[in-house]
């Protein structure tokens, strides 16, 4: 992660919080990115469900509690400046992870709902070797027909995308596209779609989050 998102937005002066294994002694780091509406707190919990004691986790709280204001399929610029914060965010973590030793492929970033959108567009955007990145209802950001210029490559990161085929907010073509993005950027993609899940995550996935940490550790 050589280059540096430096902005001045809504989300740059909001507290990060931190959960697990000290970082001066964890194996790897999670960087946890909430839902619309909610808290760094709440998807901080999640971890405790992971089963695994030499992970530091750390979420960032959103401005207001939320990333950007419209739905992920609205026009981008409407959504602005508060999915290039958000990038800013994530970018600003990884770099100080990086700072304190850790390599990409000992970072894992997940995202859950509004938070899955704004991790897996960032990481389309900064594609590297990561330990893995996880992607709960959410989907790559833009209306339908949004061009999709990325590059550089995975390195076979493990991406997992969770979605229900009823969610009420990610359409299951949008994660279809999103698979079909990060499989041309060199991603070793799982993908699971479970039918008449809503929007919420979970056992199964939560039992392939612990194996896909358990594996890197």
């Amino acid at each position: 992660m050589n280059k540096q998102i430096n902005i001045k937005g809504p989300h740059q002066d909001q507290p990060v919080f931190y959960k697990g294994k000290k970082l001066e002694v964890a194996d790897a780091a999670m960087i946890m990115i909430h839902g619309r509406g909610a808290t760094a707190q709440s998807i901080l919990a999640l971890s405790g469900e992971f089963g695994t004691h030499s992970v530091a986790y750390l979420a960032p709280q959103a401005d207001s509690n939320t990333w950007y204001p419209y739905s992920f399929l609205s026009p981008i610029e409407m959504n602005e400046p508060g999915i290039t914060s958000g990038f800013a965010k994530i970018d600003s973590l990884i770099n100080d992870l990086i700072s304190k030793g850790f390599s990409t492929d000992k970072i894992f970033l997940l995202g859950f709902s509004q938070g899955a959108c704004l991790t897996l567009e960032y990481v389309a955007r900064n594609p590297a070797k990561f330990g893995g990145v996880i992607g709960l209802s959410g989907g790559l950001i833009g209306p339908p027909g949004t061009l999709r210029n990325y590059s550089g490559s995975f390195d076979k990161t493990e991406i997992f995308l969770g979605c229900s085929d009823v969610d009420p907010h990610i359409p299951i073509e949008r994660v279809d596209e999103t698979e079909k993005v990060f499989l041309e950027m060199n991603a070793n993609v799982t993908k699971r779609i479970y039918k008449g899940m809503g929007h919420t995550v979970n056992q199964d996935e939560i039992n392939f989050i612990t194996s896909l940490l358990k594996g890197v550790i």
